[in-house]
C-alpha cells in the first residue's frame, strides 16, 4: 500500500508544473483545419486541433524554462509521438476497465489550487485567464491519473527488487571503497530500429554527429535536444534530472568518468540507439538521517459503484463509534477493511517513514496523538479511519542505505520495463500517420 500511495502523490508535483507554463496564444484555425486527421492510432484518431492543444501546453513550458522554439516541423513530429503513445496507454487503460471517477478527480484539482495557493474558484478564473477550457484540462488530468495508474499496474507493479540484489549492490559499493556520485545529466537519443542494416544507421549516426558538432559549436543543449532527440523529454530540453551510478548504465558512467559539469560526451552507441550526455552537475551521495516515525493502523472502505461516497463515510463513522464504545480497532479491521495489505494484520502499517503516504492520509496522522482515532478521511484510495499506536525517533543510518539501493535498483528497472513495454505496445498497435497529408 505505502508504494502505491506515495506514487499518487508524486503527480501533484507534475501537475503543478504542468499547470505553471504560460500558455501560448494558438493560431486561429478553420473548421477544416481542425478537424483534419493527422493519425490513426488503432480504431481512434488525433485531428489536426488536438495536435495543436497540446503544441500550446508545450510551448509554454518552452517558453517558461527560456528555451527557443523549435522548428514547427519538429515540434508537430515529437509531440504527435507523445499523443501517440498516450493515446494507446488511454486505450488499453479503457480495454481493461482503469477510470478514475469523478470524486477523486475533484480531489487531486483541489490540491492542484492548493498547491498553487488558490482556492478552487480562483484556480478556475486562473484558467480561464490563461486562455484554458477547465473542461478539458480536467480531463487531461483525468487522463494523467489514469497513465500514471496503468504503468504501474503493467510496469511498476510486476519490478520486484530482492534482498540478494540489495546485498549485491551494497557489496559492489564497498568493495570500490567509494562514495557514491550523483550526476545531474541531460540527454539526447537518436533511437535507431532493432537489427538496424548498416544503410540504415548510416544516416542516423550522421545524425548525431550533427548534433554532437553544435553542441561542441556551443549550441543550447536543450534546443538540440528539442530539434534532434527522439527521447520521451526531447522538447524539455532532455534533462535527466540527478542520476546516481546504479540507475545508469555502466558505458554512460564511463563515459562521464572523464567529463567536467558543462562539458558532453562523444556519441555512445547502445541497442537502443546513438546517446549524448551533457554532465550539468555532479555531488556526493546522501548523508543518512534520524527521522520520526509513526506505528499506525487503519480501516479502508473503497468507494464503488454500490458504495457511494455517503456510504462509505457513514459505516466508518459507525465503526468509530463501536470502538470507541470497547470494540475491538483490530478486529474489525479485519473484518471490514479492504485494505488487502493491512486487512489481515488488524489495519496495522507498521512504522511509518515522512513521505511514505498521500498527503491526505499523512496530514491527518500527524494531528493525532498515540491512541487518538481520526473522523473519516478521504484520500485518492477511499475513505480512512486511523488510529497512531505510538511515535519514535529512529536512526535509520542502515535502513537507509538499503532504502537507497532499492530504490535505486528500482528506478533502474523501472525505467528499462516501461521503454520496452510501451515499445511491445506500439509494435502490437495499428498507427498510420497522415501529418504531411494537407487538404
Amino acid at each position: 500500500m505505502k508504494t502505491l500511495i506515495l506514487r499518487v502523490g508524486l503527480l501533484s508535483a507534475i501537475f503543478f508544473l504542468f499547470f505553471s507554463a504560460t500558455v501560448s496564444a494558438a493560431p486561429a484555425l478553420d473548421d477544416s483545419q481542425i478537424d483534419r486527421i493527422v493519425a490513426v492510432v488503432n480504431d481512434d484518431v488525433i485531428t489536426y486541433g488536438e495536435l495543436q492543444d497540446r503544441i500550446q501546453l508545450v510551448l509554454g513550458q518552452i517558453e517558461k524554462q527560456g528555451m527557443e522554439r523549435p522548428p514547427q516541423d519538429v515540434l508537430e513530429k515529437q509531440v504527435l509521438e507523445r499523443l501517440i503513445s498516450d493515446r494507446l496507454q488511454l486505450q488499453l487503460a479503457a480495454q481493461t476497465g482503469l477510470r478514475v471517477d469523478d470524486a477523486q478527480l475533484d480531489k487531486t484539482i483541489e490540491r492542484i489550487a492548493d498547491q498553487n495557493k488558490l482556492t478552487p474558484e480562483e484556480f478556475r478564473d486562473a484558467l480561464a485567464q490563461g486562455g484554458m477550457d477547465f473542461r478539458k484540462f480536467r480531463e487531461d488530468i483525468r487522463n494523467e491519473i489514469i497513465i500514471a495508474r496503468l504503468r504501474d499496474r503493467e510496469v511498476d507493479g510486476r519490478i520486484n527488487v530482492t534482498e540478494a540484489e540489495i546485498d549485491d549492490l551494497l557489496t559492489s559499493q564497498a568493495a570500490r571503497g567509494e562514495i557514491r556520485d550523483e550526476f545531474d545529466l541531460s540527454h539526447i537519443l537518436i533511437r535507431t530500429p532493432e537489427e538496424s542494416s548498416p544503410e540504415e544507421l548510416q544516416p542516423l549516426r550522421a545524425k548525431a554527429e550533427e548534433a554532437l558538432k553544435l553542441l561542441r559549436e556551443g549550441e543550447d543543449f536543450s534546443q538540440v535536444s528539442a530539434r534532434f532527440s527522439d527521447a520521451p523529454n526531447a522538447l524539455e530540453g532532455g534533462a535527466l534530472g540527478w542520476k546516481n551510478d546504479s540507475q545508469i548504465p555502466k558505458l554512460f558512467i564511463d563515459a562521464l568518468a572523464k567529463l567536467q559539469p558543462g562539458q558532453v560526451t562523444d556519441i555512445i552507441r547502445s541497442p537502443n540507439g546513438f546517446h549524448i550526455l551533457k554532465l550539468n552537475n555532479r555531488r556526493g551521495g546522501a548523508s543518512p538521517m534520524i527521522v520520526q516515525q509513526t506505528s499506525a493502523r487503519h480501516i479502508l472502505i473503497k468507494p464503488s459503484e454500490i458504495v457511494t461516497d455517503d456510504d462509505a463515510q457513514r459505516r466508518l463513522l459507525d465503526l468509530k463509534e463501536r470502538i470507541e464504545n470497547g470494540g475491538d480497532f483490530a478486529e474489525l479491521a479485519r473484518q471490514y477493511s479492504e485494505d488487502d495489505g493491512s486487512a489481515a494484520k488488524g489495519g496495522e502499517l507498521g512504522w511509518v517513514n515522512p513521505g511514505d503516504t498521500v498527503p491526505e492520509f499523512e496530514k491527518t496522522m500527524n494531528a493525532l496523538q498515540p491512541g487518538q482515532l481520526s473522523d473519516p478521511v478521504r484520500t485518492p484510495f477511499g475513505w480512512h479511519l486511523i488510529q497512531v499506536i505510538g511515535r519514535r525517533d529512529q536512526d535509520m543510518s542502515k535502513e537507509a542505505v538499503r532504502l537507497k539501493a532499492r530504490q535505486e535498483i528500482r528506478a533502474r528497472k523501472s525505467d528499462e520495463a516501461f521503454q520496452d513495454w510501451l515499445r511491445e505496445l506500439r509494435d502490437r498497435a495499428y498507427v498510420e500517420y497522415r501529418l504531411e497529408d494537407k487538404y
